[in-house]
């Protein structure tokens, strides 16, 4: 091959992704700088499927020069970047980028300067790069190849200069040489750039991790970053848009300030990729607020990973759901539940609901909303626990009611695809009423209601307005009129939560409607407590 096309980068950017997945358990396996680490190979491999993602996403205009399809591995290389090495690959991918813009095809003169435009944004992406590390090995690849080179000739030279600087990183680093292993960031540089080397000479990459050609003693260790000190309980990250880089400078010297393994590193067009360990989650995100509008937060806690050797999971399945009311979380605890209790008038965050994900130690998780307006929250943390290694599936489900009934299938005994099936197809079965106060004017689909009405919802939809104020007899009649509206279409078994302000007596009273009109429906009661509604209906 005489030089690379739109083609052979997506080929590129597929065996990279083949050749880290295969060599990925090991990579883990040797990351010992500065701590002891399982992470690296995950986090590499995470930022190549998101940049093999982008490519294959983007336009087809964009996709079909060499420098278009690497500028599409480079954003979604910055979007999906996780941990420190995937920040450095993707300001590797950056520089590429913008040596090879708006060529054609690659030949072995440019591919010469997009290396070395890939080893200095590489080498300026973390706050305080140190020798014999992924940095190094960049930089030696780049630096090893002459000028006039073939295309081969280059790949290959860059190749074997990346063998030879990993094999010299425990020289560079007491910590490594102490362990027996070399860089676990640079052997991922020689993994990919022995996927672009099968490319050019045409054949498949060679996916046995011996294949490296580097040392490999497993490391008896296994802790809870991938760099920095041990000082710092979090790894924070997210993305900024639209922040000029003297802002983005200064926002860096603040997050030195919280903690370490600082790196702020943009694609020099507004968007910023942010990484830092610390203490302070509140402080590191306040900080970008201060410069933009953070979005993509990520947060890690460290004491999550398993020390000494152990596996990062301590059981295989959880079941996760963020709830409204003490009676409700109460009684999902009562089944094995972790929850997450919201706070009347908050909506709680993506990493309040992470941390609670991660913290049940399992290694396949479930989430259940319970609310339609936590839906989007769920998807929010699930991508985060997914990029941090862990399984997790968010059942769809907008009503407490509708994750009460998914619990009552679960069977943590069968296997985890499914219990997931069962528990989705239970929630799904489930129709979902409730009867609320109007906090404000509105339209509604039977009509306009005001301030103070009581609202009858069934799926979602208003069926019908009682006009205020919201006492007792309002309050009862939209409760048995949901309740008729829903049966209507048949049903065996009604569940009920009963609000914080539900009055006394609407149990009593839903229940002489039943045996009075549909003596065929079981009725089970439960006191919620949730302040957002007055009652929570279910019909299966």
């Amino acid at each position: 091959m005489e030089a690379l096309d739109a083609g052979a980068v997506r080929r590129w950017a597929a065996a990279g992704v083949r050749a880290l997945d295969a060599h990925r358990a090991d990579i883990d396996r040797i990351n010992v700088y500065p701590v002891a680490d399982g992470d690296t190979g995950s986090n590499l491999l995470g930022t190549a499927r998101a940049a093999l993602e982008a490519l294959l996403r983007a336009p087809s205009a964009e996709r079909a020069s060499a420098g278009g399809a690497v500028g599409a591995l480079a954003a979604g290389a910055l979007t999906g970047a996780r941990g420190n090495s995937g920040v450095i690959l993707s300001q590797f991918l950056r520089g590429f980028a913008e040596a090879v813009r708006e060529q054609l095809a690659i030949d072995g003169a440019l591919l010469r300067v997009a290396l070395r435009g890939g080893a200095e944004r590489a080498a300026r992406a973390m706050a305080e790069p140190v020798p014999g590390t992924m940095v190094s090995v960049v930089r030696a690849a780049a630096d090893a190849v002459a000028p006039g080179g073939a295309l081969h000739d280059v790949v290959a030279a860059s190749w074997r200069a990346a063998v030879t600087a990993l094999e010299h990183t425990p020289r560079q680093l007491r910590v490594l040489a102490d362990a027996g292993v070399v860089d676990a960031g640079g052997r991922g540089v020689v993994v990919l750039l022995g996927a672009l080397l099968a490319v050019v000479e045409g054949r498949e990459p060679d996916l046995r991790p011996e294949s490296t050609a580097a040392p490999r003693r497993a490391n008896p260790h296994v802790a809870d970053r991938e760099a920095g000190s041990d000082l710092f309980a979090y790894e924070v990250m997210y993305l900024l848009d639209g922040v000029e880089e003297a802002a983005a400078n200064r926002l860096r010297e603040v997050l030195v300030g919280l903690g370490d393994s600082v790196s702020v590193a943009g694609d020099g067009a507004g968007l910023w990729t942010v990484h830092v360990h610390c203490n302070d989650i509140g402080a590191a995100i306040e900080a970008g607020v201060e410069v933009g509008g953070p979005r993509r937060i990520r947060v890690a806690r460290f004491a999550d990973a398993a020390p000494d050797g152990g596996e990062r999971f301590t059981r295989d399945r959880a079941v996760v759901a963020p709830v409204r009311g003490d009676g409700l979380a109460e009684l999902l605890i009562a089944e094995g539940v972790s929850v997450l209790r919201v706070d009347d008038g908050r909506e709680p965050t993506p990493y309040e609901l992470l941390q609670v994900i991660t913290g049940t130690g399992a290694a396949h998780v479930t989430v259940l909303p319970g609310h339609a307006v936590l839906m989007e929250l769920a998807d929010e943390a699930a991508i985060r626990a997914v990029a941090g290694g862990q399984d997790v599936v968010v059942v769809p489900c907008a009503s407490p009611v509708q994750a009460l009934a998914a619990i009552a299938v679960h069977d943590p005994r069968r296997r985890a695809g499914d219990d997931v099936v069962a528990m989705t197809e239970a929630a799904a079965a489930t129709r979902r009423g409730e009867v609320r106060v109007a906090v404000e004017d509105a339209i509604t689909w039977i009509g306009p209601c005001r301030a103070g009405d009581v609202l009858g919802l069934a799926d979602g939809e208003v069926v019908l307005v009682e006009p205020g104020p919201p006492g007792p007899g309002a309050l009862t009649r939209a409760a048995c009129g949901v309740a008729a509206r829903m049966l209507a279409a048949g049903g065996e078994l009604v569940t009920a939560l009963l609000g914080r302000d539900a009055p006394d007596g609407l149990e009593e009273a839903l229940a002489a409607h039943l045996r009075a009109e549909r003596p065929e429906a079981d009725l089970v009661v439960y006191r919620g407590g949730q302040s957002d509604t007055v009652l929570v209906l279910g019909l299966e």
